[in-house]
Protein backbone atom coordinates (compact mmCIF):
# COMPACT_ATOMS: atom_id res chain seq x y z
CA UNK A 1 0.00 0.00 0.00
CA UNK A 2 1.51 2.83 -0.96
CA UNK A 3 2.07 6.03 1.68
CA UNK A 4 -0.60 8.63 0.27
CA UNK A 5 -3.13 5.88 0.59
CA UNK A 6 -1.90 5.12 4.10
CA UNK A 7 -2.16 8.85 4.86
CA UNK A 8 -5.56 9.09 2.98
CA UNK A 9 -6.87 5.99 5.04
CA UNK A 10 -5.56 7.65 8.32
CA UNK A 11 -7.20 10.69 7.76
CA UNK A 12 -10.55 9.71 7.47
CA UNK A 13 -10.37 7.38 9.98
CA UNK A 14 -9.46 10.58 12.25
CA UNK A 15 -12.60 12.42 10.91
CA UNK A 16 -14.74 8.86 11.28
CA UNK A 17 -13.31 8.33 14.73
CA UNK A 18 -14.14 11.94 16.31
CA UNK A 19 -17.64 11.57 16.84
CA UNK A 20 -17.60 8.11 18.59
CA UNK A 21 -14.88 9.14 20.45
CA UNK A 22 -17.25 12.47 21.85
CA UNK A 23 -19.93 10.10 22.25
CA UNK A 24 -17.84 7.25 24.14
CA UNK A 25 -16.09 10.03 26.51
CA UNK A 26 -19.91 11.30 27.19
CA UNK A 27 -21.20 7.52 28.16
CA UNK A 28 -17.67 7.37 30.47
CA UNK A 29 -18.56 9.78 32.45
CA UNK A 30 -22.27 8.71 32.59
CA UNK A 31 -21.49 5.10 33.83
CA UNK A 32 -18.45 6.09 35.46
CA UNK A 33 -21.33 7.80 37.83
CA UNK A 34 -23.85 4.42 37.75
CA UNK A 35 -25.78 5.65 34.92
CA UNK A 36 -26.45 3.69 32.27
CA UNK A 37 -27.37 5.84 29.28
CA UNK A 38 -28.38 3.65 25.75
CA UNK A 39 -29.10 7.18 25.15
CA UNK A 40 -26.26 9.01 23.24
CA UNK A 41 -27.77 8.05 20.26
CA UNK A 42 -30.64 10.04 20.24
CA UNK A 43 -28.83 12.76 21.93
CA UNK A 44 -26.66 12.97 19.15
CA UNK A 45 -29.03 13.08 16.52
CA UNK A 46 -31.35 15.54 18.45
CA UNK A 47 -27.87 17.83 18.55
CA UNK A 48 -26.96 17.34 14.48
CA UNK A 49 -30.49 18.58 13.72
CA UNK A 50 -30.29 21.35 15.86
CA UNK A 51 -27.02 22.30 15.04
CA UNK A 52 -27.29 22.08 11.29
CA UNK A 53 -31.05 23.58 11.31
CA UNK A 54 -29.70 26.96 13.26
CA UNK A 55 -26.21 26.90 10.96
CA UNK A 56 -28.49 26.61 7.85
CA UNK A 57 -30.88 29.94 9.44
CA UNK A 58 -28.63 32.00 11.09
CA UNK A 59 -24.93 31.11 8.89
CA UNK A 60 -22.78 30.91 11.89
CA UNK A 61 -21.57 27.05 12.81
CA UNK A 62 -20.68 28.23 16.18
CA UNK A 63 -24.34 29.04 17.12
CA UNK A 64 -25.74 25.71 15.71
CA UNK A 65 -23.04 24.69 18.36
CA UNK A 66 -24.52 26.21 20.89
CA UNK A 67 -27.52 25.15 20.10
CA UNK A 68 -26.79 21.49 19.31
CA UNK A 69 -25.41 21.33 22.74
CA UNK A 70 -27.90 23.15 24.57
CA UNK A 71 -30.63 20.81 23.19
CA UNK A 72 -28.33 17.71 23.82
CA UNK A 73 -28.07 18.69 27.50
CA UNK A 74 -31.37 18.79 28.24
CA UNK A 75 -32.17 15.58 27.01
CA UNK A 76 -29.01 14.65 29.45
CA UNK A 77 -30.99 15.80 32.35
CA UNK A 78 -34.58 14.69 31.21
CA UNK A 79 -32.75 11.31 31.20
CA UNK A 80 -31.60 12.35 34.89
CA UNK A 81 -34.53 13.46 35.77
CA UNK A 82 -36.10 10.51 35.05
CA UNK A 83 -33.34 7.52 36.31
CA UNK A 84 -31.98 9.73 39.58
CA UNK A 85 -35.05 11.93 40.90
CA UNK A 86 -37.64 9.51 39.77
CA UNK A 87 -35.56 6.11 40.26
CA UNK A 88 -36.75 5.18 36.50
CA UNK A 89 -35.33 2.14 34.86
CA UNK A 90 -32.39 3.44 32.86
CA UNK A 91 -32.57 1.39 29.76
CA UNK A 92 -36.01 2.35 29.68
CA UNK A 93 -35.85 6.14 29.93
CA UNK A 94 -32.47 6.13 27.36
CA UNK A 95 -34.19 4.10 24.59
CA UNK A 96 -37.31 6.37 25.10
CA UNK A 97 -34.78 9.82 24.05
CA UNK A 98 -33.51 7.31 20.97
CA UNK A 99 -37.30 7.09 19.44
CA UNK A 100 -37.92 10.64 20.62
CA UNK A 101 -35.06 12.32 19.28
CA UNK A 102 -36.17 10.21 16.17
CA UNK A 103 -39.09 11.15 15.25
CA UNK A 104 -39.35 14.99 16.05
CA UNK A 105 -36.23 15.34 14.18
CA UNK A 106 -37.93 13.66 11.14
CA UNK A 107 -41.11 15.87 11.91
CA UNK A 108 -39.36 19.38 12.76
CA UNK A 109 -37.00 19.25 9.64
CA UNK A 110 -39.85 18.14 7.61
CA UNK A 111 -42.39 21.45 8.86
CA UNK A 112 -39.18 23.64 8.85
CA UNK A 113 -37.48 23.09 5.48
CA UNK A 114 -39.79 21.16 3.47
CA UNK A 115 -36.72 18.89 2.32
CA UNK A 116 -37.78 15.68 3.95
CA UNK A 117 -36.39 16.09 7.39
CA UNK A 118 -33.12 17.56 5.85
CA UNK A 119 -31.64 21.06 6.77
CA UNK A 120 -30.64 23.30 3.65
CA UNK A 121 -26.95 22.49 2.49
CA UNK A 122 -24.16 24.29 4.88
CA UNK A 123 -21.59 26.25 3.21
CA UNK A 124 -19.40 29.01 4.12
CA UNK A 125 -19.21 30.18 7.90
CA UNK A 126 -22.17 28.32 8.43
CA UNK A 127 -19.62 24.79 8.87
CA UNK A 128 -16.61 24.39 10.86
CA UNK A 129 -13.55 24.40 8.23
CA UNK A 130 -10.13 23.31 7.95
CA UNK A 131 -7.36 24.58 10.49
CA UNK A 132 -3.92 25.10 8.94
CA UNK A 133 -1.41 24.75 12.40
CA UNK A 134 2.12 26.53 12.59
CA UNK A 135 4.32 25.68 10.24
CA UNK A 136 1.92 23.10 7.90
CA UNK A 137 2.81 25.03 4.78
CA UNK A 138 6.89 25.21 5.53
CA UNK A 139 6.82 21.42 6.36
CA UNK A 140 4.94 20.25 3.61
CA UNK A 141 7.90 19.62 1.72
CA UNK A 142 10.16 17.60 4.29
CA UNK A 143 9.75 13.52 3.34
CA UNK A 144 7.24 11.84 5.74
CA UNK A 145 6.98 14.68 8.75
CA UNK A 146 5.37 17.05 6.29
CA UNK A 147 2.91 14.83 4.71
CA UNK A 148 2.20 13.93 7.98
CA UNK A 149 1.81 16.93 10.05
CA UNK A 150 0.64 19.14 6.63
CA UNK A 151 -1.77 16.68 5.38
CA UNK A 152 -2.76 14.88 9.06
CA UNK A 153 -2.29 16.69 11.78
CA UNK A 154 -3.13 20.11 10.44
CA UNK A 155 -6.12 20.76 8.01
CA UNK A 156 -8.70 19.33 10.77
CA UNK A 157 -11.40 21.36 12.12
CA UNK A 158 -11.55 22.43 15.62
CA UNK A 159 -13.73 19.84 16.82
CA UNK A 160 -11.75 16.78 15.73
CA UNK A 161 -9.04 18.66 18.02
CA UNK A 162 -11.41 19.44 21.04
CA UNK A 163 -12.15 15.25 20.51
CA UNK A 164 -8.66 14.74 20.82
CA UNK A 165 -8.11 17.13 23.77
CA UNK A 166 -11.29 15.78 25.68
CA UNK A 167 -9.31 12.48 26.41
CA UNK A 168 -6.14 13.86 28.27
CA UNK A 169 -8.62 16.08 30.08
CA UNK A 170 -11.06 13.24 30.66
CA UNK A 171 -8.49 11.26 32.34
CA UNK A 172 -7.09 14.31 34.41
CA UNK A 173 -10.90 15.01 35.37
CA UNK A 174 -11.43 11.68 36.48
CA UNK A 175 -8.08 10.65 38.29
CA UNK A 176 -6.52 13.78 39.80
CA UNK A 177 -9.64 15.90 40.69
CA UNK A 178 -11.25 15.61 43.73
CA UNK A 179 -14.57 15.67 41.38
CA UNK A 180 -13.27 12.57 39.54
CA UNK A 181 -12.40 10.26 42.52
CA UNK A 182 -16.28 11.21 44.11
CA UNK A 183 -17.54 10.59 40.22
CA UNK A 184 -16.35 6.98 40.18
CA UNK A 185 -16.82 6.80 44.02
CA UNK A 186 -20.36 7.36 42.91
CA UNK A 187 -20.41 4.37 40.52
CA UNK A 188 -19.37 2.02 42.24
CA UNK A 189 -20.28 2.64 46.05
CA UNK A 190 -22.65 5.45 46.52
CA UNK A 191 -24.04 4.54 49.57
CA UNK A 192 -19.91 5.27 51.04
CA UNK A 193 -19.93 8.85 49.24
CA UNK A 194 -23.49 9.66 50.87
CA UNK A 195 -22.05 8.78 54.46
CA UNK A 196 -19.25 11.05 53.37
CA UNK A 197 -21.71 13.60 53.43
CA UNK A 198 -21.54 13.97 49.23
CA UNK A 199 -24.58 14.37 47.18
CA UNK A 200 -25.20 11.73 45.00
CA UNK A 201 -27.42 13.17 43.24
CA UNK A 202 -25.83 16.20 42.86
CA UNK A 203 -22.39 14.25 41.49
CA UNK A 204 -24.92 12.02 38.82
CA UNK A 205 -26.57 15.50 37.77
CA UNK A 206 -23.10 16.48 36.92
CA UNK A 207 -21.94 13.39 35.09
CA UNK A 208 -25.36 13.75 32.78
CA UNK A 209 -24.40 16.95 31.96
CA UNK A 210 -20.75 16.38 30.95
CA UNK A 211 -22.45 13.79 28.67
CA UNK A 212 -25.57 15.50 27.63
CA UNK A 213 -22.38 18.25 26.55
CA UNK A 214 -20.36 15.48 24.75
CA UNK A 215 -22.87 14.17 23.08
CA UNK A 216 -24.22 17.64 22.07
CA UNK A 217 -20.58 18.36 20.67
CA UNK A 218 -20.69 15.12 18.60
CA UNK A 219 -23.61 15.74 17.15
CA UNK A 220 -22.80 19.20 15.81
CA UNK A 221 -19.66 17.27 14.16
CA UNK A 222 -21.86 15.41 12.47
CA UNK A 223 -23.58 18.07 10.22
CA UNK A 224 -21.69 21.15 10.77
CA UNK A 225 -18.01 19.36 10.18
CA UNK A 226 -17.93 16.03 8.65
CA UNK A 227 -20.97 16.61 6.67
CA UNK A 228 -22.70 20.00 5.21
CA UNK A 229 -26.08 19.78 7.01
CA UNK A 230 -28.00 17.46 8.26
CA UNK A 231 -29.94 14.45 6.62
CA UNK A 232 -31.94 11.93 8.79
CA UNK A 233 -31.20 9.26 11.01
CA UNK A 234 -27.24 10.92 10.26
CA UNK A 235 -25.78 9.05 12.96
CA UNK A 236 -26.27 5.54 11.71
CA UNK A 237 -25.87 3.65 14.82
CA UNK A 238 -22.65 5.73 16.10
CA UNK A 239 -24.16 6.19 20.09
CA UNK A 240 -24.28 2.16 20.12
CA UNK A 241 -20.46 1.59 18.23
CA UNK A 242 -19.42 4.30 20.92
CA UNK A 243 -21.30 2.07 23.42
CA UNK A 244 -18.95 -1.02 22.46
CA UNK A 245 -15.86 0.93 22.52
CA UNK A 246 -16.60 1.91 25.83
CA UNK A 247 -17.07 -1.63 26.69
CA UNK A 248 -13.94 -2.60 24.75
CA UNK A 249 -11.89 0.16 26.53
CA UNK A 250 -13.21 -1.08 30.39
CA UNK A 251 -14.69 2.48 30.70
CA UNK A 252 -11.13 3.73 30.99
CA UNK A 253 -10.52 7.27 28.42
CA UNK A 254 -6.89 5.95 26.77
CA UNK A 255 -8.15 2.80 25.95
CA UNK A 256 -11.50 4.33 24.28
CA UNK A 257 -9.09 6.29 22.32
CA UNK A 258 -7.70 3.39 20.77
CA UNK A 259 -11.37 1.73 20.45
CA UNK A 260 -12.39 4.63 18.53
CA UNK A 261 -9.77 4.85 16.25
CA UNK A 262 -10.42 1.11 15.20
CA UNK A 263 -13.73 1.43 14.75
CA UNK A 264 -12.43 4.57 13.11
CA UNK A 265 -10.56 3.06 10.45
CA UNK A 266 -13.02 0.19 10.14
CA UNK A 267 -15.83 2.37 9.16
CA UNK A 268 -12.86 4.10 6.83
CA UNK A 269 -11.75 0.71 5.29
CA UNK A 270 -15.72 0.07 4.62
CA UNK A 271 -16.22 3.16 2.60
CA UNK A 272 -12.46 3.28 0.41
CA UNK A 273 -12.59 -0.28 -0.89
CA UNK A 274 -16.14 -0.95 -1.99
CA UNK A 275 -16.04 -2.26 -5.10
CA UNK A 276 -13.41 -4.81 -4.37
CA UNK A 277 -12.98 -8.62 -5.75
CA UNK A 278 -11.42 -11.71 -4.26
CA UNK A 279 -10.76 -14.74 -5.85
CA UNK A 280 -12.47 -13.39 -8.79
CA UNK A 281 -15.46 -12.85 -6.83
CA UNK A 282 -16.74 -9.20 -6.42
CA UNK A 283 -17.73 -8.58 -2.50
CA UNK A 284 -21.01 -6.68 -2.52
CA UNK A 285 -21.20 -3.32 -1.58
CA UNK A 286 -23.58 -3.95 1.12
CA UNK A 287 -21.14 -6.23 2.88
CA UNK A 288 -18.42 -3.85 2.75
CA UNK A 289 -20.66 -0.86 4.00
CA UNK A 290 -21.62 -3.76 6.83
CA UNK A 291 -18.13 -4.57 8.05
CA UNK A 292 -17.43 -1.75 10.70
CA UNK A 293 -20.96 -3.24 12.38
CA UNK A 294 -20.30 -6.95 12.14
CA UNK A 295 -16.39 -6.69 13.10
CA UNK A 296 -17.78 -4.41 16.23
CA UNK A 297 -19.79 -7.51 17.28
CA UNK A 298 -16.96 -9.93 15.95
CA UNK A 299 -14.33 -8.17 18.59
CA UNK A 300 -16.50 -7.61 21.53
CA UNK A 301 -17.34 -10.80 21.43
CA UNK A 302 -13.92 -12.55 20.63
CA UNK A 303 -11.36 -9.88 22.24
CA UNK A 304 -12.78 -7.75 24.92
CA UNK A 305 -12.19 -10.86 27.75
CA UNK A 306 -14.36 -9.96 30.64
CA UNK A 307 -15.56 -6.33 31.50
CA UNK A 308 -16.49 -5.24 34.58
CA UNK A 309 -19.23 -1.98 34.92
CA UNK A 310 -19.04 -0.31 37.98
CA UNK A 311 -21.18 -2.11 40.23
CA UNK A 312 -23.21 0.71 41.43
CA UNK A 313 -24.41 1.09 37.33
CA UNK A 314 -28.39 0.99 36.08
CA UNK A 315 -29.43 1.01 39.58
CA UNK A 316 -31.08 4.29 41.50
CA UNK A 317 -29.53 5.07 44.63
CA UNK A 318 -32.02 5.01 47.49
CA UNK A 319 -30.86 7.29 50.57
CA UNK A 320 -31.44 5.05 53.73
CA UNK A 321 -32.93 7.11 56.62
Amino acid sequence: MEFDTILQLAGSSLRLAAPLLLACLAGLYSERAGIFDIGLEGKMLAAAFTAGAFAAVTGSAWLGLLAGVCVSVLLGLLHGFASITLKGNQIISSVAINFLASGLTALIGQNWFQQGGLTPQLSGAARFQPISLPFAEALRDVPVLGPVYGGLISGQNILLYVALAAVPLTWWVLHRTRFGLRLRAVGENPGAVDTAGISVTRLRYGAALICGLLCGIAGAYLSTAMSAGFTREMTAGKGFIALAALVFAKWRPWPALGACLLFGLLEAIGIRYQAISLLGWRVPVQLMQALPYILTVVILAGFVGKAIPPRAGGRPYVKER
